[in-house]
């Protein structure tokens, strides 16, 4: 094994060689939008049991916050998703 200046960036290179010959996770098994909005939702204490859709709003969205439609079973939510900040949300009609 090698030690020294440079191991670790090796050892990084192997890792993702090794990642990136495995097989794609199937679609089943990956999270959707509305799944990832809805429970971030959750976790500031909206409810929305049962995402329905999320789609994003391109006119509001900017670079570094996207904004998204989060359709719920009771109520509809406009997202904006800024990073490593809690969502800005607002219950829509």
């Amino acid at each position: 094994m090698r030690s020294g200046p440079g191991a670790g960036f090796l050892g990084v290179i192997l890792v993702v060689a090794a990642l990136s010959s495995i097989p794609a996770v199937q679609a089943a098994d990956e999270e959707t939008p509305k799944e990832v909005i809805a429970a971030q939702l959750k976790r500031q204490g909206y409810a929305c049991d049962r995402p329905e859709s999320a789609t994003r709003d391109k006119e509001r969205s900017k670079p570094d916050s996207a904004v998204w439609v989060l359709k719920c079973e009771s109520a509809t939510y406009r997202v904006r998703l800024v990073p490593d900040m809690k969502a800005d949300v607002e219950k829509i009609d």
